[in-house]
């Protein structure tokens, strides 16, 4: 009801398989980013002043030999 009170010019149509599409790159690109982010993540802690690595890897170690 919403949709066919607009009048849409035909060169705004997007079709159901091209608008899947587009909806899994966005998607993608979304999971991609997070992937990233989480394999980068050390890199990304010292940059704002985080711990150093030797110091995480040393309580990471800790952590591990205590199970």
């Amino acid at each position: 009801m919403i949709f066919s009170s607009f009048p849409l010019s035909p060169s705004l149509y997007l079709d159901p398989g091209s608008g899947s599409i587009v909806l899994q790159m966005i998607i993608a690109a979304i999971l991609g980013a997070g992937v990233l982010v989480r394999s980068q993540w050390a890199r990304i802690k010292r940059w704002f002043g985080g711990k150093p690595a030797d110091e995480d890897d040393a309580e990471d170690g800790e952590d591990d030999g205590g199970r």
